[in-house]
């Protein structure tokens, strides 16, 4: 059984808070693609894999992602791993990268802004975008003089009650918006179920803040031999991740490409709703 913790420091310095019976995730019951409560996420399902290769019941912490999530799970010894963090953000420590993925523009297939995979793309320069606040494209359109005419959708929700990038698509289904500005793994997602399906395409920016983002498991700091350990599994089993990946539409980068920074606006991964 883990040992019980006087805190968050010494949840964040102490070796021996990590559970040897079980492997304790902290998640949000409510937050596709990532994970839910019914385990019908890609983070659940690469959870599963963990437990598989440590030969270890997966037991689950359930929390809404919004603030506080890992004070009150992570750094109050609730759980040992979260599944997909922002590699670099440095609330908690974090195992090598697992992936990288990047902002995708989301479109009508055989419209006339598919294939645009820049923003100062002139295609775009008239059309009506939907883009997620305080989010990294948010301070390219800025840039570009293209803000004042998207439409903006909360970052900050609880995702058991609302869905903005569903939202986004909704209204680019609907003609209410051209096109959608997402992060990649819920872009892509989001796409395939449209009906009829939407086109996600990757976006490229040489500029900053950047679209590509690198995506890690994330533990409390300290605990080092964790950490070997789920740097192992990453690499024996890199494949079986990515295969899960692509199975859920998530647009993968190569990790070497991603530019190495923290995460906007403290967050996970560039585009969920938990500042910590």
């Amino acid at each position: 059984m883990a040992l019980l913790s006087a805190g968050p420091v010494a949840a964040q310095t102490s070796p021996d808070l990590v559970s040897r019976d079980r492997l304790r995730v902290c998640a949000s019951p409510a937050d596709l693609p990532f994970s839910n409560k019914e385990k019908q996420g890609f983070e659940n399902k690469i959870a599963e894999l963990v437990a598989e290769e440590l030969k270890l019941p997966l037991h689950y912490f359930w929390m809404p992602s919004g603030p506080g999530f890992i004070r009150n799970t992570l750094l109050s010894d609730m759980c040992d791993l979260v599944i997909g963090y922002a590699s670099e953000a440095d609330l908690v420590d974090h195992s090598n990268p697992y992936y990288a993925s990047t902002y995708v523009l989301v479109t009508h297939k055989g419209g006339k802004f598919e294939g645009v995979d820049h923003l100062d793309d002139p295609r775009l320069k008239d059309a009506k975008l939907g883009v997620i606040a305080r989010t990294p494209p948010v301070d390219h359109l800025m840039a570009l003089g293209m803000l004042d005419s998207a439409k903006s959708y909360s970052l900050l929700v609880d995702r058991r009650f609302a869905s903005p990038a569903e939202d986004a698509l909704h209204d680019v289904e609907t003609g209410e918006t051209d096109a959608a500005i997402l992060w990649g793994p819920i872009g892509g997602y989001f796409a395939r179920k449209a009906s009829p399906p939407l086109v996600a395409t990757e976006l490229h920016t040489d500029k900053r803040p950047p679209f590509i983002f690198r995506v890690a498991f994330g533990m409390r700091a300290g605990e080092t031999e964790w950490k070997h350990k789920l740097n192992d599994i990453i690499r024996k089993r890199q494949k079986d991740i990515d295969a899960i990946l692509t199975s859920y539409g998530v647009p993968l980068a190569p990790v070497e490409a991603a530019p190495i920074q923290g995460a906007p606006n403290d967050a996970p991964h560039p585009e969920r709703s938990d500042p910590r």
